[in-house]
């Protein structure tokens, strides 16, 4: 006579998601793509400077064709280097700017919502402060490397194919370029590259999203302030300029941890025998950059607790 209410009942249950133990709401997958939608910007920035990349790279293969005809003449060290330099300088220019928007992304992640108030509806949900900053952190530590990646290789492959139409214009053979760049291995040690300096930069993440989750109004100068203070203090008292030095080191001195430079004044990658990830993950500065970070976290997800909307 139970027979139908109950299994009734256990249809609604499995819709809702409320005890079946193999239905999963996923709140931190959701969280991350909720970061995603809202903030375009994480690809809209890369995106516009990527067709300016294109854009400015199409008017430089002007004269193209004679410049290939005299690299082609040097030694392969020397082709290789000067074919390889547009498509180095394109990857860099993505990093930075990639760079550039989790920076702002981070300084507005938690601002953002105590500011229009949308913190009363995100903690009404089901989801944890644990959970939506570190859905938050995902964003410049695993997100934005990500289409970083994405990009580069696609710009790339764009300049790859307008360096190819003009060469065949002028009589000469495209495959030159494939030929003496080795680019699937470039973009595997452009892949090892941002993880390793996404893990570098997590203690920079974390200081700005502990910032945007604290102060009320004027979130770049409180990050920035206290770090110039504490450096001119220590430059005042002590004639010093460690902690400027740690900063720098910081946002930089990852490299050599990473890749077994051929000598610092010459910080070529040539194969993947320079790549380093036992070395780099070894690191004290890694981990004690890693220590701060997950520190910087747990005080951010402390504020956000009782943090409420500005």
């Amino acid at each position: 006579m139970n027979t139908m209410p109950e299994a009734s009942m256990e249809s609604q249950t499995v819709q809702s998601g409320v005890s079946d133990p193999g239905y999963s709401t996923r709140p931190f997958y959701w969280s991350v793509w909720r970061e995603v939608w809202e903030n375009r910007s994480l690809y809209i920035v890369p995106l516009i400077v990527a067709v300016v990349q294109v854009f400015g790279f199409a008017i430089t293969t002007i004269g193209l064709a004679e410049r290939r005809r005299a690299v082609l003449l040097l030694d392969a060290a020397h082709q290789r280097a000067a074919i390889e330099q547009p498509y180095d300088l394109a990857a860099a220019m993505m990093i930075l700017t990639v760079f550039i928007v989790g920076v702002f992304y981070c300084l507005d992640a938690l601002h953002g919502e105590r500011r229009d108030r949308s913190i009363l509806f995100w903690k009404s949900l089901p989801v944890s402060d644990l959970t939506t900053v570190l859905s938050k952190a995902t964003i410049p530590l695993a997100v934005l490397p990500v289409i970083a990646f994405a990009i580069i290789v696609c710009v790339q492959l764009v300049m790859v194919l307008e360096t190819g139409v003009v060469l065949i214009s002028h009589g000469m053979s495209p495959a030159t370029t494939w030929a003496i760049v080795p680019f699937f291995q470039d973009w595997f040690v452009l892949l090892y590259a941002l993880a390793a300096l996404a893990l570098w930069h997590a203690p920079i993440y974390g200081w700005l999203l502990l910032v945007s989750g604290w102060v009320r109004r004027a979130t770049f100068l409180w990050a920035i302030l206290p770090l110039l203070a504490i450096s001119i203090f220590e430059r005042i008292t002590f004639g010093t300029l460690y902690f400027g030095t740690f900063v720098k080191h910081r946002l930089i001195g990852f490299g050599p941890g990473a890749f077994d430079f051929h000598g610092q004044s010459n910080p070529t990658i040539n194969s993947l025998a320079q790549l380093t990830p036992g070395r780099y993950l070894t690191s004290p500065d890694l981990w004690i950059g890693l220590v701060l970070a997950v520190a910087f976290l747990a005080l951010t997800i402390r504020l956000r607790r009782y943090r409420g909307p500005i």
